[in-house]
């Protein structure tokens, strides 16, 4: 979780780079990136394999639709004048809590928005916030977690734990196959693909002071490191916030969560971080190869 001063853009990469000096945290946080390219890296090639420690997966399901007075599409109403954006830096407010936070079902499909579209409170509710396409330069592309007269609910970045309400149109659908399961008392990774798990790693997560955040997530996409810590990967960039960001220093408090590698071995199994995911070299280099913005990232106690 670098703190925000460290992540300036690099024009020649296309991407933010994170130094190591400073850095204690698994994960990456951008702070106000404006190049970042990276978030629409895709590569699908190639399957791992191996045996892997049994879980609890539950298969993609279609969103659930939330139970509601029969009646028609609900209408949208006009933005007020002033409503804020989300950003990398700034989170929305007023939006209700997720629902079913800690559910293993891997939803279905995501929302990839073209154009900047409003987050409502519930369907044909208050303006909360405006949704950008972009978020420092990478694809906002958020899973889908209900369905309710002709509007989705789809998980809020910048926040925790926090679902916003879209009308069900004005934007693409994006299938989900993956998920990635983050068990904080095993401190394991599981990654599953249509249900079926794929691979787990023994990882690194927050300490107790400084927890990784619980619940649903997502990724956001990915950003270069810098220094050997890292192992020369990028991290994966997550819709999540810091948990308690009062414990941490100034420079952190604003850092989004995230997965990247680490290289020393003694972290792994272990509750010492900032808040972040760190990763085995190898694991990392893996969910890089697979893994696309939009992914859900369920973190269970």
């Amino acid at each position: 979780m670098p703190s925000a001063h460290h992540a300036a853009p690099s024009s020649a990469r296309g991407r933010a780079v994170l130094p190591a000096a400073g850095l204690t945290a698994a994960v990456v946080a951008l702070g106000a990136l404006a190049g970042l390219t990276r978030g629409d890296a895709t590569d699908h090639s190639g399957r791992a394999a191996g045996a892997v420690p049994p879980a609890a997966v539950t298969p993609s399901a279609t969103a659930p639709a939330v139970a509601a007075a029969p009646g028609t599409r609900r209408a949208v109403a006009d933005p007020p004048d002033g409503l804020p954006t989300i950003t990398y830096l700034k989170g929305p407010r007023g939006l209700p809590a997720d629902p079913d936070p800690h559910t293993l079902t891997t939803p279905a499909e995501a929302v990839r928005l073209t154009r900047r579209m409003v987050l409502y409170d519930a369907p044909g509710g208050r303006a909360r916030a405006y949704l950008p396409p972009r978020i420092s330069g990478l694809p906002v592309v958020a899973p889908i977690v209900a369905r309710q007269n002709g509007w989705v609910a789809v998980l809020a970045p910048t926040a925790n734990r926090r679902i916003g309400w879209l009308p069900d149109r004005g934007w693409r659908p994006e299938p989900l196959r993956d998920h990635l399961i983050v068990d904080l008392s095993s401190r394991r990774l599981t990654w599953t693909r249509d249900g079926v798990q794929r691979q787990s790693w023994q990882v690194s997560v927050g300490s107790s002071a400084t927890p990784t955040p619980s619940g649903r997530t997502f990724v956001l996409g990915r950003t270069g490191t810098e220094g050997t810590v890292y192992a020369g990967l990028d991290a994966l960039v997550l819709a999540s916030v810091p948990e308690r960001p009062e414990n941490l220093s100034s420079a952190l408090r604003k850092a989004h969560t995230g997965i990247h590698a680490w290289s020393r071995r003694g972290a792994f199994g272990r509750g010492i971080s900032n808040g972040c995911v760190r990763m085995p070299a190898k694991a990392q280099r893996t969910l890089l190869k697979q893994i696309t913005p939009g992914t859900p990232v369920t973190v269970v106690a």
